[in-house]
């Protein structure tokens, strides 16, 4: 008689199991921790390109130090985005980070054009190292950004449409915000260039 009743004590759980499973529960649960991973890996890329910034930016001013305004343009930037705290669960903070992450692409496309006016600083060795860094670090962006926008994507679905929207709503998880664009970033120690002075200027005649 006490085995059966055992084994009756267990049915509840059975039913709850078969239910959440069924109601997509168990769904929710993959697709949340799919978008937690995937915003982990976009804000790793962003601060990879951080991290490359000052090296850049110090080897530009060997060769340039009188594009002040530009160097220091990036500078700011970077400090901007990296300070930015991010939470990718609320829109207008999201928003946020997409706008400064966006300055500093902006600024570093900014940078990008001045380096074509000084071919030594081109065939530098270290630049061209930075600069293959950099690029391959943007492509790193782009692929885990469509990733993080595709697992978002597929979360939203699932906590909208029946009966997993009952799920979602019974056990408080709601539609994430998502972005299109530009993205994340974590907090770091803003870089510490000293431009000194500007490079006098070139006698002419």
């Amino acid at each position: 008689m006490r085995s059966i009743l055992r084994s009756l004590s267990w049915l509840p759980v059975l039913a709850a199991t078969v239910l959440l499973s069924g109601c997509g529960y168990n769904r929710i649960q993959t697709l949340d921790e799919a978008t937690k991973s995937g915003w982990s890996e976009v804000l790793n890329q962003y601060q990879r390109r951080a991290d490359l910034i000052p090296n850049l930016v110090n080897t530009v001013k060997g060769f340039a130090a009188q594009e002040q305004a530009v160097l220091i343009g990036v500078t700011e930037a970077r400090a901007k985005a990296t300070q930015v705290k991010v939470d990718a669960n609320n829109p207008d903070s999201l928003k946020q980070f997409q706008a400064s992450q966006g300055e500093l692409s902006g600024a570093l496309s900014r940078l990008m054009v001045v380096v074509e006016k000084y071919p030594e600083l081109k065939s530098d060795q270290n630049f061209r190292d930075l600069q293959s860094q950099l690029e391959g670090t943007e492509n790193r962006i782009t692929v885990a950004r469509n990733r993080y926008i595709q697992t978002i994507q597929d979360y939203n679905i699932q906590v909208r449409q029946f009966p997993g929207n009952l799920t979602a709503m019974m056990f408080g998880y709601k539609v994430k915000p998502n972005f299109t664009v530009e993205n994340e970033a974590t907090i770091s120690k803003p870089p510490t260039v000293d431009f000194g002075a500007p490079a006098p200027a070139k006698p002419t005649g």
